[in-house]
């Protein structure tokens, strides 16, 4: 047996007993937890991405084959998976996750991700899309690459955790209008030497908003010669 499959083992034996010591809590309202870390009242209210776009995922009032942006202009990537639309309660969950150490948060959003049915015609290397070093250190981990590591397990799809590289530090997105985004991550990132890549990848990240980070993300891949590349998001924004 590996050291992997053996800690693996440990790890999951440990949770399960800490669960019968300590019943879970809900990680948003602190009732008792029916699903997962969730009670459920709230989890009755996980905003679902059921109706969406089906080139860049956004969400739509009625089913569509395409929204209105990718038809005037489809985006650089092929296929879009985001499960869930950007709002209560998983926004309050990302973003305890993202900005506050939250890895309780993290965890509910990676299982919530878990439980949606995979896609067919699955990639074949997962990469996510990475932070500058410098919001490294101040963060203390890659939010994308601490959802992508349970999917690339569940899945069977080889993770690249530094596959994709920032090569310089960008102010937060969160703090630009859609056009500054753009111009914001142009140039930023770069791939690790020497890799090796297949003909079939999707980038991994936790929220989609505007997607310029991701369409940056893949064009750079499809000039590495890339011949399919998918955006992965946890959650999809609306547009306003």
């Amino acid at each position: 047996m590996s050291v992997n499959r053996l800690r693996t083992i440990l790890v999951d034996g440990w949770q399960r007993l800490e669960r019968v010591v300590l019943p879970p809590r809900c990680v948003l309202c602190q009732a008792p937890g029916h699903f997962g870390d969730l009670c459920a009242a709230c989890a009755h209210e996980w905003p679902r991405n059921d109706s969406y776009c089906a080139r860049c995922a956004v969400p739509l009032a009625k089913p569509a084959a395409l929204c209105g942006e990718c038809l005037r202009q489809a985006p650089p990537w092929d296929r879009a998976w985001a499960p869930f639309r950007y709002a209560w309660p998983l926004d309050r969950l990302e973003t305890r996750f993202k900005f506050h150490g939250d890895l309780a948060a993290g965890r509910v959003l990676a299982e919530a991700w878990l439980r949606e049915p995979s896609l067919v015609d699955l990639p074949q290397r997962l990469l996510p899309v990475p932070l500058h070093r410098s919001r490294l250190r101040q963060r203390g981990y890659n939010q994308a690459l601490e959802l992508a590591r349970p999917l690339s397990r569940a899945l069977g799809i080889d993770l690249l955790p530094r596959g994709l590289q920032r090569r310089r530090a960008t102010p937060p997105q969160s703090e630009l209008d859609g056009q500054a985004r753009r111009a914001n991550v142009r140039g930023a990132f770069g791939l690790a030497p020497g890799l090796d890549l297949p003909q079939h990848v999707a980038v991994v990240d936790d929220v989609m908003t505007t997607g310029a980070t991701l369409a940056e993300c893949a064009r750079l891949l499809k000039r590495a010669g890339v011949g399919r590349v998918e955006v992965w998001a946890l959650a999809r924004a609306s547009r306003s």
